[in-house]
Parts: C-alpha cells; structure tokens; sequence
C-alpha cells in the first residue's frame, strides 16, 4: 500500500512538474511576477496547490466497483473518510452488492450518462481553485459575469453550429429555470404601467416546472394562462399580442427539442412573446438542421455536458432592454451565478471546444453513441410489444455530424434524452400506474398536461439506471408474448441486442 502511494504522488507529482515546464515554455501566457517553474510555488513545482490535488487523486481512486463514487464532499465515516455513495441497485461499503428485484427510476432527467466521458477526461477538465478565488461580488469591469467564459460559449455555439450570437446579448443564470423567470419578468409589463399582466402559456405536453414556478411568482407583472390550445381560436384570426376581450401580452415557452416528447416545437400563437427553452438543441440529442436564432433563447450546462449540480445556464436575448431586466432580475435575486461555478464552467467548456471533432474525446460523439445505443435496445424491446409504444422522430440532416437523424432505418428514434411512451391497451389508462406495478418508475404525462395514457422515461441516467430499465422492459414485453396466443416455449422469448 506504501509503495502504491509513494508510486501515485511521484506520478502527480511527474504530471505537476510537466505542466510547469509546459508554463515556461508559454511564460508569456503567465503574470509577469511567475516567468519560471521555481516561482510557481516549492515541492513538485507547487506549493498549495499540492495538497488539494493529492486528496482530490485519493478521492477519485476510489472505484466502488464501479457502481457509485466517493466525494470529497461525502459524509465521513469513523475513519473520516467519506465512503462510497452507491448507485440506487447497489450497496455495501464498496457497492458490490446487488440488491435483488430493484426497481427501475428513470423518471429523472439526471444527466449522469455522461459521467465516463469526464472519468475519461479527469486530467485535463480538474480545476483548482485557490481560496481567495474571487472574493469579490464582482468579477471583471465590475460585472458579475466572467467575460472569458461570455467569449468561450459564443466560440462554442459557432463551432457547433446551434445558434446564432452575434447580434446577442449574454445573460448567466444559477440554472435554466431562474432564468425562466427571470425572462418572464423581462417581457412582461412594468407592474407599475397599468396594463394587465402577461399570460404566460406552453404547449401541451410541457415541462411542468414552467406552470409550478410561474404559479409560485404569479403577480402583477404576469400570470400563468395554462396551455396555448385555449387560446388558438381567439388568436388565429390576428396578428397582435392582444386577446379578445380583456387584452393582454402572452409570453410563449417554446421548448424545442421538447421535454417529454423531444419533438421540435414552434411557438403556436401569433404575435407572442417567445422564450425558446433549446437546452437539448445539442448534437447527442437532436439533430441541428440549422442554427437557431429566436429573440430569447435559453441553454444550460447540465444539457451540454451533463453538469447538474453546479447550476449554470444562459441565455441569448438580441433586445438589449429585456437582456437589461433580466440581468438585473439576476443582480437582486443572487447578485449573478457563483463566481466558483464561472471558473469551472470555464474550464469545462475550454475542454469541449478543444475536443470537438477528435476522435475518441468530442464529448457529442460520445453522447451521441451512448444515446442511440440505449434507443435502439429500448425500441428493440418495445417494438415487440402490444401494449406499449414509444414516439417516432423523422430523419433530418444533422450538419455537425454531416448525416441523417435518426439514421434511415430506425425511425423511432436516435439519441433523444426521452422516451414518450404510449399505452396501447384499453385497460393500461393510466401508462404511470401500469408500468409502476412492473417496478418501473417514470414520470406520469398527467404533469406535462397530456393525457394519462403517456409516461416519460429518461435515457439520461446512469448506466446501471439504464440497465435496470432494461431488465424491467424485458420481462414485462417477455410476459406479455408468454401469454399471447401461438407462443409455446421460453425458446421463443430470446431477447436479441
């Protein structure tokens, strides 16, 4: 154990030392005060730095058989060490044991599928933050946004090719849903002009958040107007934001691709205010026919990269007075988004852009395989069923990946984050119910406003998830042909990936 522990901090402490070398070579990239490898810091070329990177290292070497983690932030034991969090199937201090029977949660939208990609990568996407790390309230020009990080997102929508930027403004927010909010009140009325407020309005199926959190801030400048199919008739004949009888802005949260259904959606009434939510408008989930370039657009790094935890979305606005109160929405809510999170934020996107197109290391690649791998093994159970049936995405170019999506022949989908999922049969009315007697927990459509007959299954969790959804998926289809009319034998139930 000692000769492994000398062995991994001559190996840190080799890796230390390169990227100080590396530093010199490009000292002009440094503060003029650090132009050699002896000032960076003492022992390995560092000083306190060292430290956190050797418990970081010791943390991440930590394996739980594979099926959980360790975090530095983890609840300690009586070693005061903290231990292994496991997987939901899994147990025991190391996470080897299987729990029997488990139940399959897919009902998250917990991007944890892209967890390898960043093991892979844990080198070059580490940050070190020292403690001093912005104090401040502000960053640079006295803003509380990162100007580096402003630069290096533009960079990487015009590498991909999702979105236009140019003529944008760029506003951060702690996470896409304050921002929802925070552009919400951008477009409505001021509370104190007298007109009457906003009707904020979705599509039916929507993400149900937009109706929670609207309904929770309901006030003078805006009020949740349900779904836009209550108000088609009425607008259709115009082309103005008011309605018939009682006047009024609406404000129209357009999710494209949708959350459950991963279609691509169009704002539906005529003149309205529009947010357009494209946190899946990424190459490993849709296919990007052509930038997007709507008034207000919305994105988030939990989408992108699959960094949930640390909170960090943004918005593109081209109307330099909405981007104002939204910023200054964000400015008297949370005074911005962490100034540790920016840093990281910046680090990860640096890594991406660096990435793209390399192979084996563009995280869209690899997103892109794990998600159509999981769609086609889902539809391939699913398709064998009678009582069950999942959504069908039509083929389009992708012009980051130069091809069709989803790829001629499987036309029920590709790498969409979500299965919509159908129930057939007259007695499955309510498709949450019927799929959660299976042991399989998914979201009902009942909260996105659809009918009860639809469910959503999320394709974004963590590989163990996925492989419990499959267990669950096949033996409810295997059951149900077992009890058909003309199948004899188990012979006939193989199961073929």
């Amino acid at each position: 154990m000692e000769a492994a522990a000398a062995g991994l901090v001559l190996l840190l402490c080799t890796s230390l030392l390169l990227n100080a070398v590396v530093f010199v070579h490009h000292r002009s990239l440094l503060p003029s005060g650090l132009s050699s490898a002896s000032e960076i810091g003492g022992s390995c070329g560092l000083s306190w730095a060292l430290q956190a990177a050797k418990e970081a290292e010791a943390v991440a070497a930590v394996d739980c058989s594979g099926h959980g983690r360790v975090f530095l932030d983890g609840v300690a034991g009586e070693d005061g060490r903290p231990g292994c969090e496991c997987n939901r199937c899994f147990s025991g201090p190391d996470c080897s044991v299987r729990k029997p029977n488990c139940t399959a949660d897919v009902a998250s939208g917990d991007p944890l599928f892209l967890e390898p990609y960043w093991v892979r990568h844990a080198a070059s996407s580490a940050v070190v933050i020292s403690g001093w790390h912005r104090m401040s309230y502000t960053t640079t020009d006295r803003l509380y946004q990162s100007v580096e990080l402003e630069n290096h997102i533009r960079r990487l929508h015009r590498a991909v090719g999702n979105a236009v930027d140019g003529d944008k403004h760029i506003v951060f927010g702690t996470g896409s849903m304050q921002l929802v909010n925070a552009l919400v009140h951008a477009l409505s009325p001021d509370a104190n002009a007298g007109s009457p407020p906003a009707r904020v309005v979705a599509t039916a199926p929507y993400y149900p958040n937009y109706r929670k959190q609207t309904v929770m801030f309901d006030g003078r400048e805006y009020t949740w107007g349900g779904t836009t199919a209550g108000w088609a008739v009425n607008n259709a004949s115009r082309n103005s934001t008011s309605t018939t009888g009682g006047g009024g802005l609406f404000i129209e949260l357009v999710t494209s691709p949708n959350n459950p259904d991963a279609l691509l959606h169009k704002p539906v009434l005529h003149g309205s205010a529009v947010i357009s939510d494209r946190a899946y408008y990424w190459p490993h989930f849709t296919h990007i026919p052509e930038p997007a370039d709507e008034d207000v657009m919305l994105f988030t790094m939990s989408k992108l990269t699959g960094h949930a935890g640390s909170r960090f979305g943004w918005a593109l606005i081209r109307d330099a007075r909405v981007a104002k109160r939204a910023y200054d929405y964000l400015e008297q809510t949370s005074y911005g988004v962490s100034r540790d999170t920016q840093l990281r934020m910046l680090g990860i996107v640096k890594i991406v852009l660096a990435n793209l197109n390399v192979v084996d290391k563009d995280i869209f690649a690899f997103g892109h395989d794990v998600m159509r791998t999981r769609w086609r093994r889902l539809n391939a159970a699913v398709s064998r069923s009678r009582r069950f049936s999942l959504q069908k995405i039509r083929p389009q170019y992708c012009t980051y990946f130069k091809r069709l999506k989803p790829e001629p022949g499987n036309v029920s989908g590709d790498e969409t984050a979500y299965a919509w999922v159908e129930c057939e049969e007259e007695e499955d009315q309510d498709c949450y119910e019927a799929l959660l007697k299976e042991n399989i927990i998914t979201r009902s459509g009942v909260r996105n406003e659809a009918s009860s007959r639809y469910t959503r299954m999320s394709l974004l969790k963590s590989d163990d998830d996925f492989d419990v959804l499959m267990e669950r998926v096949t033996e409810l289809v295997n059951a149900e042909k077992y009890d058909a009319p003309g199948v004899s034998s188990w012979s006939e139930l193989i199961y073929v990936d």
